[in-house]
């Protein structure tokens, strides 16, 4: 029970990362507010968390909109009087070169990938000085270290939410808080899976072709980096400040002959 009696909110976790996430925090203790835009689908992980014996509840919210956001955070505070974790998760994608890319895609991703981390700590990191702790992660990527060809947009947003990582690590270490930063590499998600069926007409080519840029050879799960999440959010990790983790199968760092 790793984190019990902590509250915990997890963006984003209607289903995959997400998802796996706030199971694996309920199950060591946590009470988890998930949240996400689809209602059908964020309630669908309450249910699983509760089937599970864990405790949940869902809050509907979009992380772009401020009003949404001081409405998540003054629900959760009100009723728990604290927030121990925040899981910066919720993100979207975009395939292109730059010159591909337009101006309103730009806006959009950079509003869910950026302005949500933003906005998520701006409203919650208050509370967290107050009680003079606290604990959070930013969903990154291994496309922050690394070019990766047609995800110039998306690498962007995920070199900033790394660097802005470290930025909101200096300011608030003063006040017991901790933000470390989660780099996946290539995670099979509902999103990705989607992602493979309608842009390749094969996907199975496609997959083993992004399987052999991983040195594990595979692509990872929603849990492997549920348990990369778990391990930040836990006091296992009280010494990791301002640091990014790689959950990736070895594709930052690594290169098969």
């Amino acid at each position: 029970m790793r984190l019990k009696d902590k509250v915990a909110i997890i963006t984003g976790s209607g289903s995959g990362i997400g998802r796996a996430t706030a199971l694996r925090f309920a199950s060591e203790g946590a009470h988890v507010i998930v949240n996400d835009i689809n209602q059908e689908h964020g309630e669908e992980t309450v249910q699983l968390i509760k089937e599970n014996g864990g405790s949940a509840s869902f809050i509907l919210a979009d992380v772009t909109n401020p009003q949404d956001v001081q409405a998540l955070t003054d629900n959760v505070i009100g009723e728990f009087k604290k927030i121990d974790i925040l899981f910066n998760n919720a993100g979207i994608s975009n395939v292109g070169r730059l010159d591909e890319v337009e101006p309103d895609v730009w806006d959009k991703v950079m509003s869910v990938n950026v302005k949500g981390v933003y906005l998520l700590s701006k409203y919650i990191v208050k509370h967290m000085m107050e009680q003079k702790n606290g604990c959070i992660i930013n969903m990154s990527s291994c496309a922050a270290e690394m070019g990766l060809a047609q995800r110039a947009l998306y690498s962007a947003t995920k070199g900033a939410v790394l660097s802005l990582t470290k930025a909101m690590q200096v300011d608030y270490a003063p006040y017991n808080i901790r933000v470390n930063a989660l780099l996946p590499g290539t995670i099979y998600t509902p999103f990705v899976e989607n992602y493979l069926k309608t842009s390749y007409s094969d996907p199975e080519v496609a997959i083993e072709g992004i399987k052999k840029r991983q040195l594990s050879g595979d692509l990872g799960l929603p849990e492997d980096v549920a348990n990369a999440a778990l391990f930040l959010a836990s006091d296992e990790a009280k010494f990791m400040m301002g640091s990014p983790l790689y959950i990736d199968g070895g594709v930052v760092f690594g290169k098969n002959a």
